[in-house]
């Protein structure tokens, strides 16, 4: 375990840093910079002026240069100054990665609660009206724009009803019903696109463990439905769709991005659109490698999920 833990440690520190490279080299070969935004906003700024800080700023110098100088602040964990928050990156990213992870978690959490005990209802009832059912309404959360159902969400239940906040968030002194009230609509959106394609996964997982010698050996030894589900066949039908729950996490992230952008949610999404409008390189820059350490993080736990549904599994190792 440790071995395993060490080496995608440093599997992960590798992506970061070269992922790290390609986000800065795209982003200081784009034209413009915040110096000649500067320029542009004070015409009274001369070229002398502008040049003097483009050396203070260490602008002036080789992309791999500036690059080198940025690495190692960012490992005795100096990421900058923002430039549109005027505060260092980290007190403007801790937060919005907190309100990210809990609109994201929690939608993460129910859809696939639910995504596995549709997938194992429409398996369970293959052929049947209860299967026809499951699939046709996987179907449509696979097929529907996340942006366009969190507005169609926002016209019934905060236009139309009254019954939820259009949008916003709550302030830290509400209460628990404030949190509530504000998180539905995005974690309702964010589940409804997310659990068509769980369903049609955790459907097909559990077919093929149906299938299999061992649940034929247990249906003809007496045993109960409900037991040959929950005892056999449920947590073996969980390793495949283990995978794709922890590559659909990046996914998530991705669509929560429209999501907090249309309900006004002061996350990570929202934090990198505003980032990049505002060519504040340097937060778009740790807001995006923050976004990559979750995924990899999500990776990682799928990987110790697979030795806890399945101790025949080795990390990093065969068993022997």
């Amino acid at each position: 375990m440790l071995r395993f833990l060490s080496t995608r440690t440093l599997g992960a520190a590798i992506t970061l840093a070269v992922k790290s490279f390609i986000i800065f080299a795209l982003i200081g070969l784009m034209p413009g910079d915040p110096l000649d935004m500067l320029a542009q906003a004070n015409p009274e700024a001369t070229p002398e002026q502008i040049a003097t800080l483009r050396s203070i700023y260490g602008v002036d110098q080789p992309l791999g240069d500036r690059y080198w100088h940025w690495l190692i602040a960012a490992v005795h964990g100096d990421f900058g100054f923002s430039r549109i928050q005027h505060r260092p990156v980290l007190e403007v990213i801790v937060p919005a990665l907190g309100n990210t992870l809990v609109l994201t978690g929690l939608a993460f959490a129910i859809s696939v609660v639910i995504a596995v005990f549709l997938g194992t209802m429409a398996a369970t009832n293959k052929g049947g009206w209860i299967d026809r059912l499951i699939n046709l309404l996987a179907y449509a959360g696979i097929s529907v724009p996340s942006f366009w159902l969190a507005l169609i969400l926002i016209y019934i239940f905060a236009v139309k009803l009254g019954w939820m906040p259009a949008g916003g968030m709550p302030h830290a002194e509400d209460g628990p019903r404030a949190w509530v009230s504000h998180l539905t609509l995005p974690v309702l959106a964010l589940v409804m696109v997310e659990i068509g394609g769980l369903t049609r996964y955790a459907r097909a997982s559990m077919l093929e463990v149906l299938g299999q010698d061992y649940i034929r050996t247990a249906r003809a030894k007496g045993i109960t439905k409900g037991r040959l589900l929950l005892r056999h066949a449920l947590r073996n039908s969980l390793i495949p769709v283990i995978t794709i729950v922890a590559l659909g996490f990046g996914h998530l992230f991705s669509g929560a991005l429209l999501i907090e952008n249309i309900f006004a949610w002061r996350g990570m999404g929202r934090l990198i659109l505003e980032a990049i409008m505002g060519n504040d390189y340097n937060l778009a820059l740790v807001c995006l490698l923050f976004t990559t350490a979750m995924i990899l993080l999500a990776n990682i736990l799928a990987d110790l999920a697979y030795t806890w549904l399945d101790p025949r599994i080795a990390l990093g190792g065969r068993r022997r």
